[in-house]
């Protein structure tokens, strides 16, 4: 297999791809997600920290402290609201379009109340007869 082969080959699978929209799509929501937090969150952050503190100026000899204090801060708060959104919001939806919670694979014991197998006719704890 020539190299020009076996790179469409490599090009062609669906990983390549999936991860190509993936990128794409990530970097849009990004926008998304920067601007929602940019015009709301943000703006609701300013009532609880005071206005005329410029703590992301703060330095400790050479080091910046406040650049990465801001940083970290923008972080946790991009990833609180994609948790939000994500994980809790969408979440809700997908989980009702989902599949059943699976059977269940063990009974309780009406003698000491552990858990045993749905087969079993013994308790192996008290070993009274199920």
């Amino acid at each position: 297999m020539s190299m020009k082969e076996e790179f469409k080959a490599f090009i062609m699978k669906g990983n390549v791809i999936d991860l190509a929209v993936a990128v794409v799509v990530g970097g849009a929501f990004g926008k998304i997600v920067t601007a929602f937090v940019d015009g709301i969150v943000m703006p609701l952050v300013t009532y609880v920290l005071p206005a005329n503190i410029k703590w992301e100026e703060w330095v400790l000899g050479k080091f910046r402290i406040g650049a990465v204090l801001g940083a970290t801060i923008n972080f946790l708060i991009i990833a609180l609201v994609i948790f939000l959104v994500l994980v809790k919001f969408l979440g809700k939806f997908i989980n009702k379009k989902g599949e059943a919670p699976p059977a269940p694979s063990t009974r309780e014991c009406p003698a000491c109340l552990e858990q045993v197998p749905l087969k079993a006719t013994r308790c192996k704890h008290c070993t009274s007869q199920l």
